[in-house]
């Protein structure tokens, strides 16, 4: 083996356990509550439609939860949920990066290669402020509940389902996700040098991913911001539209049950 080949498999393994370690904290960090004062398992339902589930009464007195961490919780669930999906373009990266460095055997391209991730998820966090934001103006309205935060409101839950239905057969999801599932033709097109120029790559792409499932996570408005199993179906979802040759057929599937689960809520 060459000793770029070893420069390479040692790397790769670093990003690798890099990424795993990040996804597996960021899931174990919601599957005990996020700051939220209940773990996840307590807050989820397997109800169709969340808005006919009553709220429980409390058995404690729940802990202040402040705007920092309504924020955290969103972040550490966008990592966990969208890592998977961003780690074929951050791998392809660092190995690009090691052969345009074959000659310099003490380059470290997993900084750079670390850069990229951390533009791709300062996006999230920018989406995740927004999120926070909108979590509070629909509970400070009574549309979601207070503690389940789940929808209360058949209104709030059709319209919800109808417009992520239609987003996902749209124009403007097609044309960002095509962006998401071609790490090769991303990397050509908008490689930089540097690590800030990582920074910006991996800004840029996670915009073009926020851009193809923002509408997707409102749907957590629906079943439960902290509800577990909207959480993995979702994350599910998004492996699915990105990594596989199916993904853009099974976007536009579910963006028609979408719908149709949007006529339904109001028919019950």
């Amino acid at each position: 083996m060459s000793s770029i080949e070893s420069a390479l498999r040692r790397e790769r393994v670093i990003v690798v356990a890099a990424l795993v370690a990040l996804t597996l904290i960021a899931w174990l960090y919601i599957w005990r509550g996020a700051g939220m004062g209940m773990t996840a398992l307590a807050m989820t339902t397997l109800a169709l439609f969340p808005h006919l589930t009553p709220e429980p009464m409390p058995d404690m007195v729940m802990p202040p939860i402040t705007w920092f961490n309504v924020v955290a919780m969103w972040w550490v669930m966008m990592i966990a949920m969208m890592t998977p999906s961003a780690a074929p373009l951050v791998l392809l990266y660092g190995r690009v990066m090691r052969h345009a460095t074959a000659q310099d055997k003490t380059a470290a391209t997993y900084i750079p290669t670390a850069f990229l991730a951390a533009g791709y998820l300062l996006v999230w966090l920018l989406f995740s402020t927004v999120a926070t934001a909108l979590q509070y103006a629909l509970q400070r309205a009574d549309l979601i509940s207070q503690m389940m935060l789940w929808s209360q409101s058949a209104a709030l839950s059709a319209a919800v389902l109808a417009i992520a239905g239609l987003y996902q057969l749209s124009p403007l999801k097609h044309a960002c996700l095509q962006h998401c599932r071609g790490p090769i033709q991303f990397l050509t097109q908008h490689m930089r040098k540097g690590n800030i120029g990582a920074l910006l790559m991996g800004i840029e792409h996670g915009t073009w991913c926020v851009g193809c499932c923002w509408m997707l996570m409102t749907l957590l408005f629906v079943g439960g911001v902290m509800n577990l199993v909207w959480i993995a179906l979702l994350a599910l979802l998004v492996i699915v539209e990105k990594l596989t040759p199916s993904g853009v057929i099974a976007g536009r599937i579910v963006g028609a049950v979408l719908i149709a689960w949007s006529i339904a809520t109001l028919a019950v």
